[in-house]
């Protein structure tokens, strides 16, 4: 048999780590990977048969690959970050191009300027950040203008020309904020100690400035200077108050980078915060398209390496959820109590809440993605074969057996379809019996739209426990459809999601997308069913028992009976439990009321 030059490829590879690039018959880059080891991680592609339909895909269009041998991980991570960004290779995890940041420069002359920029200059300035947010800066200089009186014109101060008397002072000098190093006032020594504290400031770490303005505040207090003391006080009380707001965490945790990953079907979010002295000194949030399937520890290890490169930090220690690989020279720390652990938690927050407004925005600017990732995310909770693009819910209606109904409501991609809800008589059915009643309109909607031959729905939603489920998949078993449609129950009071032949029920997480969907579903199924089964009753059936209670309405009444069948049941409930479907105030009212009948 004759040996391709694929495999020939793949025997020859070496065991050193390295970074490894797949290319399609075209020449075209489809893949950039890192590994400990070249040839074990390229050969697993080929060995074995992969879950991700993408993967497979990717394998079938390879043609060449080449490799760059490298002396360490790290050096994998960071070459395979770069070429990532340079290439964009299709199957690769995307990386969103960010907008330039501002910097804080101080900036490398006689008596420097403090100033923010965008633009990065290498002539030997002094560079902080990048800063995500400018009012973090332009915070940030505003104290050190309320704390030190630094320069802001851009004269060449050299000693030569201010000795030749070249510049006058100019209205900063009149209104205090400046010193006047430019007619020889201030002193460069004086100047360059404030440039110091202004380094440590904008590094987080105020304590040496405060320090500082102590000793001087007690020197003017000892001299009798009490104006300039108490001068000196108030830009202490600034720096003290400045440091509180900052201080999240412990103050001894220091030069320090947190990272946390959040991810769904289609996108990671990587959070970054950069801890100085126990003060946050910076905070972003990446977001990452998925192409094959990522997991959370490849996404965090791109990520870091990403922002580390992107903020130039240096910090020798980070803080993750769980183990990762992150270079040689980084001290990887996976906190588990404390404020250590806190603080890795607040960093997971920041990737929810950047994912929120993410989603947000793309409802807005992007509908056909947000409806793409909702769908797929409902696919990958709810256990599902196929996105659930068509979903029916149905839910019975029947207050003390009289005019038993039915409702079923659609949504199409997430939203109702209100042309397409149904209203169902109960025909074949006698009495209060929720089972017998929903068996019955299940199967008449579906055998409609058999007959019809109309689309049917990817996943069918009961309003109920097991039993009303139980009913719906034996009316599916008689038309058979078992099995070819999608069918969960959801119970009312814990949110319980069943499915058929399993007893052990799921819980979604309360603020899940997915399972705010159903609830959607599920209350627009019941207030149009409540609806159609208020029209259908006479003025005479309204008058119950309940109607009766001064302060009690119609639809205080049928919600009490929706829920509790009868009104000798709800005779029997405690403030409590009446409290829970109809509010403490009306629960008194009616809990009084057969309280005085006994």
């Amino acid at each position: 048999m004759t040996t391709t030059p694929l495999e020939i490829q793949l025997k020859t590879l070496p065991s050193s780590p390295g970074v490894y690039q797949y290319y399609d018959k075209n020449g075209k880059i489809l893949y950039v990977g890192k590994a400990k080891n070249l040839k074990k991680r390229v050969s697993s592609y080929f060995n074995k048969k992969h879950d991700s339909h993408r993967i497979g895909v990717m394998v079938k269009k390879i043609q060449e690959i080449k490799h760059i041998v490298v002396n360490s991980e790290t050096d994998a991570l960071l070459l395979e970050n770069n070429l990532i960004k340079k290439y964009q290779p299709r199957f690769n995890v995307m990386l969103k191009d960010d907008k330039t940041y501002p910097w804080i420069c101080i900036k490398k002359e006689r008596f420097p300027r403090v100033f923010m920029t965008r633009r990065v200059i290498k002539d030997g300035s002094e560079y902080y950040g990048p800063f995500t947010s400018v009012k973090t800066i332009k915070t940030l200089l505003s104290l050190i203008k309320e704390i030190y009186q630094l320069r802001t014109c851009n004269y060449d101060l050299s000693e030569e020309k201010i000795q030749q008397g070249k510049y006058k002072v100019c209205l900063e000098y009149h209104l205090g904020n400046c010193q006047g190093p430019c007619e020889g006032y201030q002193l460069e020594e004086e100047y360059n100690a404030n440039i110091e504290h202004i380094r440590q400031i904008v590094k987080g770490n105020f304590k040496d400035s405060i320090y500082k303005f102590r000793d001087q505040m007690k020197a003017h207090a000892e001299k009798m200077e009490f104006e300039d003391a108490q001068r000196i006080k108030e830009k202490i009380e600034i720096l003290e108050n400045y440091q509180v707001k900052s201080t999240v965490v412990n103050p001894k945790i220091n030069n320090v980078d947190v990272f946390s990953v959040l991810s769904d079907e289609s996108y990671g979010y990587v959070n970054f915060l950069q801890l100085s002295h126990g003060a946050i000194i910076r905070s972003h949030t990446i977001e990452m398209k998925k192409k094959l399937d990522e997991t959370d520890e490849e996404l965090l290890e791109l990520g870091i390496t990403e922002i580390r490169q992107r903020f130039n930090s240096k910090s020798p220690e980070i803080y993750v959820p769980f183990k990762i690989d992150a270079g040689e020279n980084v001290k990887v720390t996976i906190p588990k109590l404390g404020d250590k652990k806190a603080i890795v938690d607040l960093s997971l927050r920041n990737a929810k809440y950047f994912r929120q407004e993410r989603f947000k925005q793309m409802k807005i600017v992007d509908p056909d993605r947000h409806v793409n990732r909702l769908m797929a995310q409902m696919k990958k909770d709810l256990r599902l074969n196929e996105e659930p693009r068509h979903i029916e819910c149905f839910d019975n209606s029947n207050i003390q057996g009289t005019n038993p109904v039915a409702a079923c409501v659609v949504f199409k991609n997430g939203k109702p379809s209100k042309k397409e809800y149904r209203k169902f008589n109960i025909k074949t059915v006698e009495g209060p019996d929720d089972f017998a009643s929903m068996e019955e309109v299940v199967f008449r909607r579906y055998r409609r739209l058999l007959n019809e031959e109309e689309p049917l729905p990817q996943l069918i939603i009961i309003d109920g426990g097991k039993g009303q489920l139980s009913s719906a998949v034996k009316a599916l078993d008689d038309l058979g459809l078992r099995g070819k449609i999608a069918i969960i129950g959801i119970a009312k009071r814990l949110e319980e999601l069943y499915y058929p032949g399993d007893s052990i029920p799921l819980y979604l997480d309360k603020k899940s997308e997915s399972l705010k969907v159903i609830q959607q579903l599920r209350n627009e199924a019941h207030r149009f069913g409540i609806t159609f089964h208020r029209n259908k009753r006479s003025n005479a059936a309204l008058g119950t028992e309940l109607e009766q209670i001064s302060g009690i309405g119609e639809k205080t009444a049928v919600e009490l009976l929706k829920h509790f069948r009868s009104t000798k049941k709800i005779a029997q409930l405690s403030k409590k439990e009446l409290a829970e479907i109809i509010g403490n105030s009306k629960a008194i009212l009616v809990h009084n009321y057969y309280q005085s009948k006994k």
